[in-house]
């Protein structure tokens, strides 16, 4: 049944504890956002005044060699690293074929019926490295998160076959790997910077922790009103993201640079066969 829109806990009970998502509740009809996902007016961002990120993503092949190319390439990535703390890269060797069998099988899944998603809720997930939801902590929120996800934490392949959802762990698992490459390289790239070779084992230590997700955002009747994800940083080293056409990601400058002034946010639009590299709290506190 659906839930009554104007009851905040009416909305929190069919969206959060029956699984039916932020999708289920679009599906059920709605022409406004539910009081629940209005973020308060600070928390908001001021889309119309954002900067649109114009600099072309970085040619990662360029790395595989030595002299002038691989250094420049080097250098992008190192003022990337040290100012927005984002870029995009490309040939950055995970298939294009995979990149879109990952945005079409993410489609797949939170189209699937709320039942099938909902076993992963984190109070019945078969595993606790596997848990579906909508907001992240909904029960401290003031304002709910206008998306779903599905979210898993990578330890070994005959865990991740046993328990995650059958419909997409073997994407994500090749995914995973064939992204591995690039992050190492980029890694080595950064801390070489800072003076640092690093060897096999510490990297492995830095990428020790692997989370895999997908998220969707569903068509908002008023998109100005609310956010998919709040302001936020990631904890790892780096978080690779895979944008499909619509976009949506801001990121907020954090202190004055030629990108703009502090405070100001940043539109990242999509680029094709590109992935957005964030760097995370982790490499940030080296």
């Amino acid at each position: 049944m659906a839930p009554n829109l104007e009851d905040r806990n009416s909305v929190f009970e069919f969206v959060v504890r029956q699984g039916n998502g932020v999708k289920g509740l679009v599906d059920s009809g709605l022409s406004t956002v539910p009081e629940a996902y209005v973020q308060p007016p600070e928390e908001r961002i001021d889309k119309e005044n954002a900067i649109k990120y114009d600099l072309p993503p970085i040619d990662l092949s360029k790395l595989d060699g030595h002299g002038p190319d691989h250094d420049e390439v080097a250098n992008q990535i190192v003022r990337a690293v040290e100012t927005l703390g984002f870029f995009q890269v490309v040939n950055h060797g995970v298939p294009l074929h995979l990149l879109e069998s990952l945005k079409v099988s993410a489609h797949y899944f939170f189209s699937l019926p709320p039942q099938r998603k909902a076993v992963y809720l984190a109070d019945v997930s078969p595993s606790p490295l596997v848990k579906y939801g909508t907001s992240y902590i909904p029960e401290k929120e003031k304002a709910l998160g206008w998306k779903d996800y599905i979210l898993m934490q990578y330890t070994n392949d005959d865990e991740a076959l046993q328990h995650w959802p059958q419909e997409i762990k073997e994407l994500l698992l090749e995914y995973l790997r064939s992204s591995t490459g690039m992050v190492k390289k980029l890694l080595q790239v950064t801390l070489g910077n800072l003076g640092v070779k690093p060897d096999d084992s510490m990297i492995d230590v830095l990428i020790g922790k692997k989370m895999l997700s997908m998220i969707f955002y569903p068509i908002c009747p008023n998109p100005d009103l609310t956010l998919g994800v709040g302001r936020h940083s990631d904890i790892g080293t780096f978080t690779v993201l895979l944008q499909d056409e619509v976009g949506g990601l801001y990121v907020k400058i954090e202190q004055d640079t030629g990108y703009g002034k502090k405070g100001d946010w940043i539109l990242i639009p999509p680029t094709p066969n590109a992935l957005v590299i964030n760097v995370g709290d982790m490499l940030q506190s080296i």
